[in-house]
C-alpha cells in the first residue's frame, strides 16, 4: 500500500495544480486517493447525480458532455474532472463517459475542500476551470476539435457496401465477415446495382442478425427486409462528424447512412468516429506509451501521416503542426528508450538522450530523419560501459527507422561513438567549436546547437544549452563565422526576383523549400538568438527574444516571422498533397503548380530572407580575421 501511495504521489506532483503545492500537501492527497478502473464506453458520471470526489485521469481517456449531448471536452492522462460539480452543490454538471479503458484517481471531497481553502494555487486553478474560459481557449489553440471541422466524407474509406431487400440473413452475415464490417446498407431492389436513382431503404447490422434472427430462433434464410432498420436518420456527406455524433446520441443509434444528395454513398458508425479520433496528436502520443514492442510501435506509426493530414486540414499553423509532430517523434524515442532499458537492464551510469535539429526546435514535419546523441555521466568508461550504450543506441535508432524516422545519412546518431560523450567532453567539444570555428565545426554547430534532452537526466541538456549560449555570445569571431556560414544557403531568387530552379534525377524546375527556405531562415535566426543569449530553441520563440532585444531594424522581426510561417505552410501543404496522392512526401515544389497567390507571396518571403541575410552579413563582422 505504501508503494502504491508513493506511485500516486510521484504522478500527482507532476500535474497542475498539485505541482504548485507543498510536498506534504501532495503526500496527504496521495494517501487519501481511491483508485477506480473503468472499461471503455462506461458512464462514469450522469448529469444531476451527487458527486463527492474529484476525478484525475491516470491513464486512458474520457469525454465530458453538455446536457444536450454536445461534446464539451476530451481528457486524457493528468486531466481533472468533477470540480465544477463539487463547487456547485455537489451535483454533476457535465456527464462523463470513458472513451477507452481508463484508470482514475478519486480524491475525496473533504481533501478537495481542505486544499481549496488552504492553497490559493489550488483554488485559482479550480475556479478558472469552473469558468472554463482559460481551459477551452488553450484547448482550441493547441488542438482544434476535429469533430467540429471534419466532413463525414473524410470518414468513408471504402466503397458502399450494399445488399438488396431479398438478401438473406445468412448471406448478409457471410458478407459482413468477409468484408470485416459491422453493417450493410439495404437499397431498393429495383435500383440495386445502379447508381442512378438508388435510394436507401434500411440498414442491417451484426446486432440485428444476432438479436432478431439467431436469438429469436428464426430461419437464417429470412430476408433482411423482415428485420432491417427502416426508420433511418441520415446525413449529407458534407455534414460535420460532430453532427453525426449528436445524431447517434440523440437517436440511440450507432450507424448513420451518408448521402450525396439523395444517393447513398456509405455508412459511418461510432467505431469510425473513435478510430478517427485516435489519430489525434494527443491520443496518438498516449497510445505510443501503451505499446509493448517495436512491432507494436511500428504498427501505430502508420497513424502519424493521418494525424499530420488532420492538422493541415484543420488549418493549424506551422508552429502547432511542428510542435505536434515533434512531440510524436519525441514520444517514439522515449518509449523506445523505456523498452531498451527493459531489455538491457538499468544503465550502468546516468545519461541523457539528446534530440537534435528540428525535433529539438519543435519544427518537425512528416519528412524527417533521426538526429540524436548521448550525453553521459562523467563516470562513463568506454571499456566498461560502452557495450551497453552501443546496444541502447542501436535499439533506439533501429526502432525509429522501423517507425518511419530514417537513419541520418551523416551518421549523427547515438549509434556513432563520436556522438557518445560525457558532460565534460561535450562542453570541451562545444568550447572548441566556438574557439576555433572551422568549416566542419560550423556545420556541426548548426545541428548540435539545437539540442533537447528527451530521456534520462534531461536537465543536463539545459545546462549544455546554457553553456553554448553563454560562450557563443561572447565570441564575436564565432558569431561572424557562423553568420558567414549561414549565407551559403541563399533563397531561390534571381536578379529580377524570378525563381531560380533546381534539378536532380527525379525532378526538374523545382524549389526545395527546406534547403532554400526554412533551413536558412532558422540558421540566421539562430545567429541572432545566440548573440542576445536567448535560451529558446523554437525559431518563432527565438524571434520573440530577438525582437525584444531590439537588435533588428524596425519591422524586420515580424517580416522574418511572416516569411517563416508562409514558407513553412507551403512546404507543409506540399507534403500533405503528396500523401493524399499516394506519393512519398518531400520538400520540393514546382512553382508552376502553385496558385498565383502562393507564387507571389513566396517571392516576397524569399526576398525577406535575402534582406535578412544581407543584414546578418553586415552586423556580424570581425575584420581581424576576415
Amino acid at each position: 500500500m505504501q508503494t502504491e501511495s508513493n506511485d500516486i504521489f510521484e504522478f500527482l506532483i507532476t500535474i497542475p495544480p498539485f505541482d504548485a503545492l507543498p510536498e506534504e500537501a501532495v503526500e496527504r492527497a496521495a494517501k487519501s486517493i481511491r483508485i477506480k478502473h473503468v472499461k471503455a464506453d462506461t458512464h462514469i458520471l450522469a448529469y444531476g447525480e451527487a458527486i463527492h470526489e474529484l476525478f484525475i485521469v491516470r491513464s486512458g481517456a474520457v469525454e465530458a458532455f453538455r446536457r444536450s449531448g454536445e461534446l464539451y471536452n476530451r481528457m486524457d492522462d493528468g486531466h481533472l474532472f468533477g470540480q465544477i460539480g463539487l463547487l456547485m452543490h455537489n451535483r454533476v454538471r457535465f456527464p462523463v463517459t470513458s472513451l477507452e479503458d481508463t484508470t482514475l484517481y478519486c480524491l475525496p471531497e473533504e481533501v478537495f475542500n481542505d486544499l481549496f481553502e488552504k492553497y490559493q494555487a489550488f483554488s485559482d486553478f479550480m475556479e478558472v476551470e469552473d469558468s472554463g474560459r482559460l481551459h477551452l481557449a488553450v484547448e482550441r489553440n493547441l488542438q482544434a476539435n476535429p469533430l467540429n471541422s471534419v466532413r463525414l466524407s473524410r470518414l468513408i474509406s471504402r466503397t458502399l457496401l450494399e445488399i438488396s431487400e431479398k438478401t438473406t440473413a445468412q448471406e448478409a452475415a457471410k458478407l459482413m465477415a468477409e468484408l470485416m464490417t459491422s453493417s450493410l446498407m439495404v437499397v431498393n431492389a429495383e435500383t440495386s446495382g445502379s447508381s442512378a436513382g438508388k435510394t436507401c431503404s434500411g440498414i442491417v447490422t451484426q446486432k440485428d442478425i444476432s438479436n432478431q434472427i439467431v436469438a429469436a430462433g428464426k430461419p437464417i434464410e429470412t430476408p433482411v427486409s423482415e428485420f432491417m432498420t427502416r426508420d433511418l436518420i441520415s446525413l449529407d456527406r458534407n455534414a460535420y462528424v460532430y453532427e453525426a455524433v449528436l445524431a447517434m446520441l440523440r437517436n440511440n443509434t450507432h450507424h448513420i447512412p451518408v448521402l450525396k444528395g439523395e444517393t447513398p454513398v456509405g455508412i459511418v458508425d461510432m467505431t469510425d468516429v473513435v478510430r478517427y479520433q485516435s489519430n489525434s496528436s494527443l491520443l496518438l502520443v498516449s497510445g505510443i506509451f501503451r505499446q509493448h514492442s517495436v512491432k507494436e510501435l511500428k504498427r501505430l506509426s502508420l497513424q502519424v501521416k493521418e494525424c499530420f493530414l488532420r492538422l493541415v486540414e484543420e488549418d493549424a499553423n506551422s508552429h502547432m503542426i511542428g510542435s505536434a509532430m515533434a512531440v510524436i517523434g519525441r514520444s517514439f524515442k522515449q518509449r523506445l528508450l523505456e523498452l531498451a532499458e527493459q531489455e538491457l537492464g538499468p544503465p550502468p551510469v546516468p545519461y541523457c538522450f539528446l534530440a537534435l535539429g528540428s525535433m529539438a526546435r519543435d519544427e518537425q514535419l512528416i519528412v524527417s530523419d533521426q538526429d540524436n546523441a548521448l550525453l553521459l555521466d562523467d563516470a562513463y568508461n568506454p571499456a566498461h560501459h560502452g557495450d551497453y550504450f552501443n546496444a541502447l543506441g542501436k535499439f533506439v535508432s533501429d526502432g525509429l527507422a522501423e517507425c518511419g524516422y530514417h537513419y541520418c545519412d551523416g551518421g549523427i546518431m547515438a549509434t556513432n561513438p563520436e556522438w557518445q560523450k560525457t558532460r565534460r567532453q561535450w562542453q570541451e567539444c562545444f568550447g572548441q567549436w566556438i574557439k576555433q570555428p572551422e568549416p566542419k565545426a560550423l556545420l556541426h554547430s548548426s545541428i548540435f546547437f539545437d539540442l533537447e534532452g528527451v530521456w534520462g537526466k534531461k536537465k543536463w541538456a539545459d545546462s549544455l544549452n546554457q553553456f553554448v549560449v553563454t560562450n557563443a555570445s561572447k565570441s564575436a569571431k564565432f558569431l561572424a563565422c557562423l553568420a558567414r556560414n549561414t549565407l551559403n544557403r541563399t533563397p531561390p531568387l534571381g536578379f529580377f526576383k524570378n525563381f531560380v530552379m533546381e534539378k536532380d534525377g527525379r525532378h526538374n524546375n523545382f524549389i526545395n523549400l527546406k534547403r532554400r527556405g526554412t533551413a536558412p531562415l532558422s540558421d540566421l535566426v539562430r545567429v541572432h538568438a545566440l548573440a542576445v543569449q536567448s535560451k529558446a530553441l523554437n525559431t518563432f520563440e527565438r524571434l520573440d527574444d530577438i525582437i525584444a532585444a531590439g537588435i533588428l531594424t524596425e519591422g524586420m522581426g515580424q517580416n522574418l516571422r511572416d516569411a517563416m510561417e508562409f514558407i513553412s505552410m507551403v512546404r507543409i501543404r506540399q507534403q500533405a498533397n503528396n500523401i493524399k496522392a499516394g506519393l512519398a512526401p518531400d520538400n520540393n515544389v514546382i512553382p508552376d503548380n502553385l496558385s498565383e497567390f502562393d507564387r507571389r507571396n513566396l517571392k516576397d518571403a524569399f526576398q525577406i530572407l535575402s534582406n535578412g541575410q544581407n543584414f546578418l552579413k553586415f552586423r556580424y563582422q570581425n575584420k581581424s580575421f576576415m
